[in-house]
This record gives C-alpha cells, sequence and structure tokens, in this order.
C-alpha cells in the first residue's frame, strides 16, 4: 500500500528553538520510520533556525494561502494522509484537502489549546480568576473545537487537555489520541552520566521570545523571584535562554546581580545539563512545557508553577517543586539549591516521568495502531463523528467561498 504525507506547517520546524519544533521533528521521524514519502509544505518563510528536512529524504514546497495552485498541488501529491499543524491550517486548508482528497485521512496535531493558553492569557492580564465557561464562550475556542472535530485524528499533547476535551466536551475518544513528546527511555547508565549535584552550579530559564507566557517568566524573575534568590544566594547566577527574545528582555542583562540574558543556545540540553535548578515561573499557557521536560532528560530538577507542570504527569511526585506565588517560589529555589538529598531524589522523580508517560516505543505503537485502524475503515469511522461531518459540510461554506473569491480578486490585480 502507498504510504504517503503531506504535512502542512503553521512555521518550517525550528526544533532548536521551540517545543513544537521538536514536537514536529519527532512526528517527522515516526512517519519516516513506517516508511512514508513526506513532503512538508507552508506558506511561511524560512528562518536562520528552520531545520534541514531535505537531510531527511522530507520533500518541501512553498504553497500559498488562497491560490488555485494549491488545488493542483493536491491532487498531483495525491497523498494518503494530511497532517495539519495547529488548527489554523486544518482552516485555512482543510477544506480544499477534504474535497479534492476525500479518502486521505486528516490528522490535527493541535501542539496546544490555542483557544485555552489564549484565555488564560486574557484572565491574567485582567487580573481575573480564569474561568472555563469564559474560555468556551471566545471565538477561538469555538473555532478550534470545530477543527477537532472535523478531523479524523487530533493529537493532544497534555493530558490535561485530553481530560478537558473528553469531560468538559465530551469530545469522542475516537478522534482524539492523547500523543506527548517522545524520548527514549532513561537507563540507569545514562543517568549514571549526568553531572552530580556538585557539579551543576546555577540557575537556568528557557524560553523562546515569541512565546508570551515565556517573556512573562523571564519579566516575573527579574522583578520578583531573583533579587530574593540573589539575596541569600548571591554567588549564583541566573542565565536566561531563548531565541527571539525582545528588546525588552534583552535589556534586562545584569551581570553585577547574577542575571545573565543568554539569548539562543545552539543546544539546550547541554546548556540545561550544567544548570543546578531549572527554572520556570508561568503564569498562564497550556500544552506542555518542553523545557521542563528537557530538565528531566538531563537530570536537572525544577521550580514550577502549576500552569507549567500542568498535563505532563498525574500520579508521580514532580521533578523538584510545584508552587504559586513568587516569594514560595524563590524560597523553594534557594532551598532545593542547598539540599543535596531533596535535589538527588526529585532528580529520580523527573527519570519516573519520562519513563513512564514518554516512552517512545509505547507513544509510536499507541499512535500507529490508531492510524492503521482509521485507514481500515475510514468510511465507518467518519460515520461515528456526524458532528464533524456536518461541520465539514455546512461551517466551512462561509471560508470556502470567501477563500474562491479572493483567488478570483488575486486573478484581476
Amino acid at each position: 500500500m502507498k504510504k504517503s504525507l503531506l504535512i502542512i506547517g503553521y512555521v518550517w520546524p525550528e526544533p532548536n528553538t521551540t517545543a513544537a519544533g521538536g514536537r514536529m521533528l519527532q512526528l517527522i521521524h515516526f512517519f519516516l520510520e513506517q516508511g512514508y514519502k513526506i513532503t512538508f509544505a507552508s506558506t511561511a518563510v524560512e528562518s536562520e533556525f528552520s531545520f534541514d528536512l531535505e537531510q531527511l529524504g522530507v520533500c518541501k514546497r512553498t504553497i500559498q494561502l488562497n491560490h488555485n495552485s494549491f488545488d493542483d498541488f493536491l491532487t498531483e501529491l495525491n497523498p494518503t494522509t494530511v497532517l495539519f499543524d495547529r488548527f489554523m491550517t486544518e482552516e485555512q486548508f482543510g477544506w480544499k484537502v477534504a474535497k479534492y482528497l476525500p479518502d486521505a485521512v486528516r490528522i490535527l496535531d493541535t501542539e496546544d489549546l490555542h483557544s485555552l493558553r489564549m484565555a488564560r492569557q486574557i484572565a491574567y492580564k485582567k487580573s481575573v480568576p480564569f474561568s472555563e465557561e469564559d474560555w468556551l464562550e471566545s471565538e477561538i475556542a469555538k473555532r478550534e473545537m470545530a477543527s477537532i472535530y472535523r478531523s479524523d485524528l487530533s493529537l493532544i499533547i497534555s493530558l490535561f487537555e485530553m481530560d478537558l476535551l473528553k469531560k468538559t466536551l465530551n469530545i469522542h475518544s475516537g478522534i482524539v489520541l492523547h500523543l506527548p513528546m517522545m524520548f527514549t527511555r532513561i537507563t540507569s547508565k545514562e543517568s549514571g552520566g549526568w553531572l552530580s549535584f556538585d557539579e551543576k552550579s546555577d540557575f537556568i530559564c528557557l524560553g523562546n521570545g515569541k512565546h508570551a507566557p515565556n517573556v512573562d517568566a523571564v519579566k516575573r524573575l527579574k522583578n520578583e523571584i531573583w533579587p530574593l534568590i540573589h539575596k541569600e544566594l548571591p554567588r549564583a547566577k541566573l542565565r536566561v535562554y531563548g531565541a527571539y527574545l525582545p528588546i525588552g528582555v534583552t535589556q534586562m542583562h545584569d551581570p553585577k546581580k547574577g542575571f545573565y540574558i543568554m539569548g539562543h543556545a545552539k543546544d539546550s540540553r547541554e546548556v540545561i545539563s550544567q544548570a543546578r535548578i531549572n527554572l520556570a515561573p508561568l503564569s498562564f499557557g497550556a500544552g506542555i512545557k518542553g523545557k521542563l521536560l528537557e530538565g528531566m532528560l538531563c537530570g536537572t530538577p525544577s521550580i514550577t508553577t502549576a500552569i507549567g507542570a500542568e498535563g505532563i504527569c498525574t500520579t508521580l511526585p514532580w521533578n523538584g517543586l510545584i508552587v504559586t506565588d513568587s516569594l514560595t517560589f524563590a524560597n523553594a529555589a534557594i532551598a532545593l539549591y542547598q539540599n543535596k538529598t531533596e535535589w538527588e531524589n526529585t532528580q529520580q522523580n523527573g527519570v519516573a516521568i519520562i519513563n513512564k508517560f514518554y516512552d517512545k516505543e509505547l507513544i509510536q505503537e499507541r499512535l500507529l495502531l490508531k492510524i492503521e485502524g482509521i485507514q481500515l475503515d475510514l468510511k465507518s469511522h467518519r460515520a461515528q463523528n456526524f458532528i464533524g461531518s456536518m461541520l465539514q459540510h455546512h461551517t466551512l461554506a462561509s471560508t470556502k467561498y470567501m477563500s474562491k473569491w479572493i483567488a478570483e480578486k488575486n486573478k484581476k490585480v
């Protein structure tokens, strides 16, 4: 059987700058291992950090929105499976895929629930408690849920978000699959090669500057948390790494107070493996935090918030400490930084979390079985998702005809 995959990317993958880029690269490797011929297409412009997909044998194509050339591209390529990178690409191109490739399996990789992140961000800025009611009333939530229903399968990265979709919205389990980041199990030999408590030093904070929760976290560190830590641990340093850091963050560089803005790290695992404590004071957000998982993979415990730890694990103790306010955060960081026994215990908690929830072999098997089950009887699968069929038939009409109108207008320009 022919196996071909078209990935429509919101951006070109940047695994060295974003967790989303790392996630996409994991999916690409999975499909390559299953024998798929892959084409990655995007309307975005590549950056200096974009991964060289062609070295993996992945074909690259630049596509245009609201342009008839995409129709010809689809019919000529004729993939058996189409993967949408985030719901926005499904909105833009999903109706055309459904029209020209009716037998192709349509998969949505949500990355995180964007609508949940935005609703939390709005509540945070307004200094009001987040409520599920406000989230569900937002336009973006309705758009995102419609995209999930229209897809044959949606990949959900967070345990919390999976639970939210199934229990709060009663989304049928047949069209959603919990699929977190995927890693090779941490062996005792590997963890034995990590730097020890005494060999590690200082604090680290990682985060892409284009992601609002990360920028807010750095500001919170600089203004509220680090002064408290620095007072008790004057010799310790905090290094902040991240691509695309805005000028408001780069101007926080203050070596005299041990606060260093380092910018992009070519190898994030190398720098995080040298730090003793990973700091992530996130006040809002969604999905799961790749920076915290990277810490676990490098033997570096973390201090974070409930938002930071959300969706990563459920039944196991945390790889560090989960706190609320800035004072508690600073005190937890100071205490763990100086307590070798507790630090070593929390380091092992990270090993247990990775091996229980992020085992690459088990997760890939779960994904393979799900996709093969859908492919085996796609008609029956779609028949069980009547809401999705209804949305595909009705709600995309406005998008479809607006797109056609724009395409015709562009011809005259």
